[in-house]
């Protein structure tokens, strides 16, 4: 668990969420790393993935982006989903958090972030709801409030996003424009 734990019950912790952060690669992605013999990158994001980070916007929560890479089909992702908040090759992903808190007058208790590796251990260990996929390491799982039964890239973020909605009370009012 995390440490700055006042709750063991996930759905307690969803419930204080103001701001949603995500790790690209293993959390956004599979995880899988393609390049073009030019060696240019390309990854496949879910659109559901997408549609559950739009979801979360629509409810009022504010969306980030925190990665230890750098890439151009990541910003254009950002720039897709309106994701204003974008911060890549991070090295220190606490610091990353820390500074996005600041900005939007936040603290640790009021912050999600998904991870899948040890790199975003300093921030899951901090925050309010701290969430990962199947496929981390066990040493992450152990240390996520919640785990997705939807893998990276394939769901896990649309997942995440409708039990955060779910515990604010909010995902009934999101879904009700589609079933108008």
């Amino acid at each position: 668990m995390a440490d700055n734990a006042t709750s063991s019950d996930p759905a307690a912790r969803a419930r204080g969420v103001r701001v949603a952060a995500f790790d690209v690669d293993g959390v956004l992605t599979d995880g899988a790393l393609y390049y073009t013999d030019a060696g240019e990158e390309f990854k496949a994001f879910n659109v559901l993935d997408g549609q559950g980070i739009k979801m979360l916007q629509e409810s009022g929560i504010a969306i980030a982006i925190i990665t230890s890479r750098s890439s151009k089909l990541v910003a254009n992702r950002a720039r897709n989903l309106g994701i204003a908040h974008l911060y890549q090759g991070v090295e220190d992903k606490r610091t990353a958090m820390e500074e996005l808190l600041r900005s939007l007058a936040y603290d640790w208790r009021a912050a999600s972030y998904m991870g899948d590796d040890v790199i975003d251990l300093p921030v899951l260990r901090r925050c309010g709801l701290a969430a990962s996929v199947p496929e981390a390491p066990a040493l992450v799982r152990r240390h996520a409030h919640y785990v997705t039964r939807a893998g990276g890239g394939r769901g896990a973020v649309r997942e995440f996003a409708e039990f955060v909605m779910h515990a604010q009370g909010t995902l009934d009012a999101v879904l009700a424009r589609y079933l108008a």
